[in-house]
Order: structure tokens, then sequence, then C-alpha cells
């Protein structure tokens, strides 16, 4: 088999301006290349498409993320291809990778096999500068915050209270906590500071939300930075930082258009945190998706009770998206170790151990359907070492549920090996919707008790407990004036409580709040549970250890 590199590296590209023409029917001087395959879309040009109507969406999500990996990216492509292979006109939006994991664990982030997006290098690595632009803007409020303290400091701005920090997109767990302005007074004010990852940037939230240049400087403006000394916000606005970084990514906010490697369109667009920010692509690209085809396959970060749940309740909430159909990713690999089986026994067939799995799965389906209100189906991402026993028993666990269950094999037969979701999902969007969309609480909930709603509701905790400075920080958030927006929980993504080793679907589990966060320009409350780091630190063996260039300039190890 061939890495995902040696098959995007061979594949043959068509001309970005003729996919987006024949395609989507974008002529090519609404388009701002980079290069042959990849374009901006002008926003003008998708502004002026704003009476069209909307096509149908559909969201990808997973059960809880395991060692394994469950491929939902590659399943987003997958289904795409499919869809495009039987005459649709349909559009993938996936999250631009951050370059942290890429040379990190995680590796490329394009999706797998022959379910790609491509160029698959440029889009793991540079790209076209949007995380670039986001970095810049993030880092110039910084370094305005320090400058106007070493200034005189006239908002009388608390050092003590920013809470604004410096990004880089590379792992680097040494940047976590810093001190900065050693070296006497020219150097500015001495204080504790610290790095996240890009993608874990409240403006990258803001970016992923937005559709329009003029929102997107009200958004900046409304970040808080910190206190001052009568402990009222100081925002970004009352830096006159605003316009200055809306200037900075004003290009960047025009979403990019990329192909599979069947050729069918894709926007790759933004890319936030799944757990820090509500981890999807942007909105700006998911509606323009919607104006342009009849069908959008967009994914979610991590597993529905995390990355769904954030879709729903932050970004459909905020931009009034509705999904129509929701495909839940499986493997047999991830039940049967959410059946109790060692990562060293996943390839031995184990009929009992997926029957004990489902139990993640099926909590799952249960608030996709239940608590969000969408319909769903299964795809059963197949794997190599999946017996066809193994295979038939998660459709029969499924089918017991309610839900069709489709095995595929887009990773080795790209769009071919989904025709069967892809029937399943047009069979599903066909028919009048069985549930009614909602929200997993409503705006008039208090802080606390949105908390509350997603613990009990989704996680199948008991209770939800809380650090003495975490509800502090929430009073003071309260008070302030934010009470009525959504709540963003962070914690481990692979389980359903805070421990990540508790798998399956534990229940009567106390969830524990040790932060609270506000990110008043994106629009939400972060809610920080358990061991969450937003600069990840590198493995003892990098992926970067693998990725190298060859003499003829040619990319090596990218997967």
């Amino acid at each position: 088999m061939r890495s995902d590199i040696e098959i995007a590296s061979a594949a043959v590209l068509r001309p970005i301006r003729e996919v987006a023409a024949e395609t989507l029917g974008i002529e090519e001087r609404h388009l701002v290349p980079y290069g042959h395959f990849k374009a901006k879309v002008d926003l003008g040009y998708l502004a002026s498409l704003e009476d069209r109507p909307l096509g149908r969406l559909v969201l990808v999500t997973a059960l809880s993320p395991t060692p394994p990996g469950e491929g939902k990216t590659t399943t987003t492509v997958g289904l795409t291809d499919a869809l495009h292979g039987l005459g649709h006109r349909v559009v993938a939006c996936l999250r631009e990778p951050s370059m942290g994991p890429v040379f990190g664990m995680k590796g490329g982030a394009a999706g797998g096999g022959w379910s790609q997006v491509v160029p698959m290098t440029d889009i793991n690595l540079h790209f076209t500068g949007d995380f670039a632009a986001i970095a810049a803007a993030n880092n110039l409020l910084a370094a305005l915050i320090d400058n106007h303290v070493h200034h005189g400091n006239a908002l009388d701005l608390d050092t003590r209270s920013i809470t604004w920090k410096r990004v880089l997109d590379v792992n680097d767990r040494a940047l976590r906590e810093v001190v900065v302005g050693l070296g006497g007074h020219a150097n500015g004010f001495t204080r504790e500071d610290g790095f996240d990852i890009v993608v874990a940037s409240e403006l990258m939230a803001i970016f992923c939300l937005t559709e329009s240049w003029a929102d997107l400087k009200r958004r900046i403006g409304d970040i808080v930075v910190g206190y001052d000394r009568s402990s009222q916000p100081v925002t970004a606005r009352d830096l006159d930082a605003h316009g200055a970084m809306a200037v900075l990514l004003r290009d960047a906010l025009a979403p990019n258009l990329v192909q599979t490697l069947e050729g069918a369109p894709a926007f790759v667009h933004g890319g936030p945190f799944a757990n820090i920010a509500h981890g999807c692509s942007s909105v700006a690209a998911t509606r323009a998706g919607l104006r342009l085809a009849d069908v959008v396959v967009t994914e979610a970060g991590f597993g529905a009770d995390l990355g769904a749940e954030k879709f729903v309740d932050i970004k459909c909430r905020k931009s009034g998206l509705r999904p129509d159909v929701a495909v839940v990713v499986a493997t047999v690999r991830a039940l049967k170790y959410h059946g109790g089986v060692a990562l060293a026994d996943l390839g031995t067939e184990d009929l009992a151990a997926v029957e004990a799995g489902m139990v993640n799965l099926r909590r799952h389906l249960d608030n996709v359907r239940g608590v969000y209100g969408i319909g769903c189906v299964v795809a059963v991402n197949r794997f190599p070492t999946d017996t066809d026993e193994e295979v038939a028993k998660v459709v029969e666990l499924c089918a017991a549920e309610g839900v069709e269950a489709h095995p595929a094999t887009h990773f080795t037969d790209g769009g071919v090996g989904a025709r069967d979701l892809a029937d399943g999902v047009l069979r599903l969007l066909a028919e009048p919707p069985a549930y009614d969309f909602s929200f997993t609480y409503p705006d008039e909930l208090s802080l606390t008790e949105k908390v509350e709603a997603v613990a009990t509701r989704l996680y199948g905790a008991s209770l939800v407990t809380w650090d003495a400075k975490a509800r502090r920080r929430l009073e003071r958030i309260e008070r302030d004036g934010y009470a009525a927006l959504p709540v963003c929980v962070a914690k481990t993504q692979y389980s359903f409580s805070t421990d990540p080793k508790a798998l399956g679907a534990p229940s009567g589990h106390e969830l524990h709040v040790r932060e609270v966060r506000l990110s008043a320009g994106a629009g939400f409350v972060v809610v920080v549970c358990g061991d969450m780091m937003t600069m990840p630190g590198l493995p003892a063996t990098p992926a970067a250890g693998r990725i190298d260039l060859a003499d003829d300039g040619t990319v090596l190890g990218l997967s």
C-alpha cells in the first residue's frame, strides 16, 4: 500500500479554475489564485449569492476518539467523492491542518489513502497563509498590550489580569509559561506570559464564526484582554487594535478552494482547536458551499459529545445553519477498544468486544438523535484487519438501535468504496425529518445551568463541581453581562468523563471545572475540565523526524 503522500504526489490535478467553473459555476474572475491548484474565492462574489437557496448540510462526526483512529476526515472526503461520482453537485468543507500536529504526533490532516484533498503537501504546510495571518494579528494585539503599559498605561490595566497570550503554530511545551520584558526598562515591564498554539487562539475562533469584514472587526474589538484596577473589562477596541488586526486578516477571510483526488471541490478554511473552541471549519466556507452546491459535507472535531455538540450549540446557534443529516463514523477497532481490548490485540477477531464497545457508539447515537434532533447513519470505516463477521455484527447492532450502518472502503477504493454510504445519506435526505433540531440548552439558562445540561444530558455525569477560582471567574463574567453566551466545555476527547482511561460510556461521574475563560469576541465562555493543554508538546519521536526534502524539491514523509 502506497503512503498518503505517494498517492497525493502521483495524482493528476485539474487547474483550480476548471474545478471552480465546471463543478460550482464560479467564473475565473472571482478567484484569487495561489498557484495552479488552490485559490481563494472572492468575498464580494460570495456576498452576491445571498439570495440563492441553501443546499443540504451533512455533518460528519464520530464515536469517542481512540489511538487507532476513526478516519473522520477521510470519511468526509470519501463521502464527497461518492456523491460527486453519482452526479451530485457537492462540496466538502474541511478544517485547515495545524502544523503543530503535522510535525508532532498526528501527521497530516488532509484525509488519507485514496480519499484526500489535494495539493496535500501545501494544505498541510503553509497553504495560503491563513494561519500566519492569524498569528500575526494575535501577536500584534499582545505587543500593543505591553506597549500600552510601557507608555504610561492610560487605561489603568492591571497587568496581573492580562489574559491574552501570544501564539505559534508549532508544538513547543517550553513556551507554555514564560516571562517577558526581561533586560531592563527599555524592554518593557516584566510579567508572566505564555504561548498557545495558533488553533487555540480566540482569534481563530472568531475567524471561523464571522462572514464579513465588518463583523470581523466588531468581534475583534469585543475581545477582553484583561481588567483595569476597578475590575472593568479592557478590550481590544479600548486599545485601538481592532482595525489593524482586521487589516491583517482581510485576505485570509476569503475561503480556500481545492479539490479531492477525484476532482470534487473542497473548501478548506480555518481550524479552531476542537476543545478550547468549536473545532469546525469556517461559517463563511460552509455557507458559500451551501449556496454553490446541492449538498455540503462537513466535519466537526472529535466525537459527537464534543465536536458535534459545539457544531450545534455554538456554530449553528451563531450562524443559523442547521444540519439535515449526520454521519457517525465508527470502526471495528475502536469498538473493540471501547469494549476492553488492548491496543496490541485489536487485529484479532472479537465479536464480544465489538458488542461491549457498542455502548460508546450507542450513547453518541442517542445524543445525535435525542438531544440534537438530527437523523443519522453510521459509516463503518473498514480496515484490512476487520473480519466480515465483525463488520456484520456492527451493522446488526446499529440496526437494533434503528440506525442504518454502511461499511465503507473509501481509504483503499476512493469514492466507489463509499457508494453505499452515499446512498444511505441520500435516502435520509429524501425523507421527512424524523426529529426536531434542538440545542442542548436554551440561551436564557445561567452559565452554570448550561454546563450542567451538557454534563448530564450528553456525558452521563451526575454532578458538576467547581474550583473556587473558577466559580469566582464565572460570577465575574456573568456580572459583566456575558451570561447569555453559550458554553464551550474543554475536556479530554477520549471519554465521556474527564478521565481519558474511562472508556465505553461511563455514567454517574463528576465533571470538575478547574478554569473558566471568556472568549467575548468569539461569543462563548470556555469551561476547562481536567488537564487540557492549549500548547501541545512534541512526542518522544516527533513526526518531524521522518519529514524530509529531496534534492529535487519533493517533500517526503508527510502523511
